[in-house]
C-alpha cells in the first residue's frame, strides 16, 4: 500500500510518502512561515526528489484534527482537493493518535498535549497493548491541563505504567506537568516531540485496514471545539439580547 500523508495540524508542517513497510520520504519542517507558504512547495519537492506520480498512491492520510483551526483547514484542502482531483480516498487520523504513533511500539502510556491556549490541551492518553496493539485509554479531547495530569496519575497507578509527555503544550505546561505529575514520567526528545506524517501514515495504515477510509467529498476537520471569533461572535450575541 503507497499512502500519501500530511500534518498541519500545529505549528509543525509535515508531507510523507509511505509504501508499505517503507517510509520513503519526510519533509517536516517547524519554522514561523505559514502553512499556506510551505505545504504545497514541499508536497511538491517529496514528488519530484522521489519521482512519484501522486496517482500512484492508494490513498490520502492527514491529520485531521483537533489542532490550529487555520493549520487544519490548510491540510484539510488539500487532501481534499488532491482526494476529488485524483479520485483516491481519504484516510482521516486524529491529530493526537497519529503523534502518538511516534513512539510506536513502547510499553509507556503516552499523553501527546498541543497548546489550546488558556491553560488547556488537546490531549488524549494511549498505549500500544503487547508492544503493537494501539489502545486509547482517553480519547483526545480538549480541557485543563490538570485534569489530563489527573488521568495520567490513575492510569500510571492502575497500570503500573510510566508516562511520556509530548507535543507543543509541554514545553508550555511542563510546570504544571511538574507540579501534578506523580508517577514516573519523561519528555520526548526533540525528534519525536512534534507532529511527524510518517507517523500520521502509519496510524493510517491501521485505520484503513478497519475500512475507515472515506471519499474524499465526505472529509471533513475535527476541531472538538469552537473557534475563538466564533465564541466572541456568541457572546456578542449575548451582550446584545441582554
Amino acid at each position: 500500500m503507497k499512502l500519501l500523508a500530511l500534518d498541519s495540524s500545529g505549528l509543525v508542517a509535515s508531507v510523507a510518502i509511505l509504501d508499505g513497510e517503507t517510509l520513503v520520504a519526510e519533509y517536516t519542517l517547524n519554522y514561523k512561515k505559514t502553512h499556506s507558504q510551505t505545504l504545497l512547495p514541499m508536497l511538491d519537492e517529496i514528488v519530484k526528489m522521489t519521482q512519484t506520480e501522486l496517482s500512484e498512491v492508494d490513498a490520502i492520510a492527514v491529520a485531521a484534527g483537533p489542532g490550529s483551526f487555520t493549520g487544519l483547514r490548510i491540510g484539510s484542502a488539500t487532501a481534499k482537493g488532491l482526494g476529488l482531483a485524483l479520485n483516491k480516498p481519504i484516510i482521516s487520523v486524529p491529530t493526537l493518535e497519529g503523534i502518538a504513533c511516534n513512539f510506536y511500539g513502547t510499553d509507556a502510556l503516552i499523553c501527546p498535549m498541543m497548546d489550546a491556549r488558556r491553560k488547556q490541551v488537546y490531549t488524549g492518553i494511549y498505549h500500544f497493548a503487547g508492544g503493537t496493539e494501539f489502545e486509547e485509554l482517553v480519547a483526545q479531547e480538549a480541557g485543563p491541563v490538570e485534569d489530563i495530569i489527573k488521568k495520567c496519575n490513575a492510569f500510571g497507578q492502575k497500570l503500573g505504567k510510566q508516562v511520556i509527555f509530548l507535543g507543543d503544550g509541554v514545553p508550555v505546561y511542563k510546570d504544571i506537568i511538574e507540579e501534578f505529575c506523580t508517577v514516573e514520567h519523561s519528555y520526548a526528545p526533540a525528534h519525536l516531540s512534534r507532529q511527524r506524517a510518517g507517523a500520521v501514515a502509519i496510524r493510517a495504515v491501521r485505520l484503513y485496514d478497519e475500512g475507515k477510509a472515506g471519499p474524499a467529498s465526505d472529509h471533513a476537520p475535527i476541531y472538538l471545539r469552537k473557534s475563538q471569533a466564533e465564541r466572541e461572535l456568541e457572546a456578542k450575541g449575548k451582550k446584545l439580547e441582554e
